[in-house]
């Protein structure tokens, strides 16, 4: 039996991408957070992006959630 996995091709972001991930993680991340919660934080931005949510205000509300939620 094999698994049917669906193969992308590498992502390359635009400028304007890479500061709207930006502008998200300096305003979701917490004073004090660890360099692994913030780690974290950021690929939760990245996969939430990835995912299709495009919107800066709804991709900071989704990433500020905890993993699973």
């Amino acid at each position: 039996m094999s698994i049917n996995r669906e193969i992308r091709e590498p992502r390359i972001f635009t400028p304007s991408e890479l500061r709207l991930f930006g502008r998200v993680f300096e305003r979701a991340k917490r004073k004090g957070q660890s360099e692994a919660h913030r780690e974290a934080l950021a690929s939760r931005i990245v996969a939430n992006y990835m995912a299709g949510i495009t919107d800066e205000a709804e991709l900071l509300a989704l990433s500020r959630q905890p993993p699973g939620r």
